[in-house]
């Protein structure tokens, strides 16, 4: 849509482009905008639509809860919120159950396409990761604590230094910086040992506990 754009990119600092993480910066959570004014609730119905069509279930209207959510929808769509508020607020309408079959997906979509453009200058591998840690979220897959934790540490390509402890952005393999390479590569030794490992910064994502290079 024309004008999603006008919500930024939190991947970006004051649009000037990208930028590595630094202390005290602000979570994009807390970013504030109308991230869903162009999401109207004929939209939500398309996105159910689809999703029931791609999983062989029958499209339609859940008659206890569809007008309330709604109204609820297009009166709360216009406002803004912080982004954290408006994934609590996809996650609700989700639970509200508006639809037949689907909710989930059909509200993780809304997340997943807003995030997209949200997040439009994280790397490709972060913002991969990062769009389904909130997906996950609204569609009750993932726990609140956890999809914060995610988002806090993919948002941003982490400034890594020796010492940092860091995992594999699907978390299959957690170790340390051993050094950083003069190309912007870093080293690094996966735990229990073995042969160093090299890898571009923006495939890894800090640890929790990593003093002032943790964003969230």
């Amino acid at each position: 849509m024309s004008d999603e754009t006008e919500i930024g990119s939190v991947g970006a600092s004051d649009g000037r482009g990208h930028s590595g993480g630094s202390p005290g910066e602000q979570s994009p959570l807390q970013a504030r905008a109308a991230f869903i004014k162009n999401r109207s609730w004929e939209s939500v119905i398309s996105y159910n639509r689809g999703a029931c069509a791609r999983g062989g279930a029958q499209h339609g209207a859940n008659s206890e809860s569809f007008e309330a959510t709604r109204r609820e929808w297009e009166e709360r769509r216009i406002n803004e919120s912080t982004l954290l508020e408006a994934l609590d607020f996809l996650k609700s309408c989700h639970r509200k159950a508006p639809f037949l079959f689907f909710n989930g997906n059909t509200f993780a979509d809304v997340a997943r396409n807003t995030a997209d453009i949200i997040f439009a200058e994280v790397p490709t591998g972060r913002r991969r990761e990062l769009i389904s840690s909130i997906a996950h979220y609204v569609a009750g897959v993932l726990d609140r604590d956890a999809m914060i934790s995610a988002v806090g540490s993919l948002w941003k390509s982490a400034q890594l230094s020796p010492g940092d402890r860091v995992k594999t952005l699907r978390g299959s393999l957690h170790g340390v910086i051993v050094r950083v390479l003069d190309d912007g590569r870093v080293a690094w030794r996966p735990n229990g040992g073995g042969a160093e490992l090299i890898a571009l910064p923006e495939s890894l994502a800090l640890e929790e506990g990593n003093g002032s290079n943790v964003l969230l």
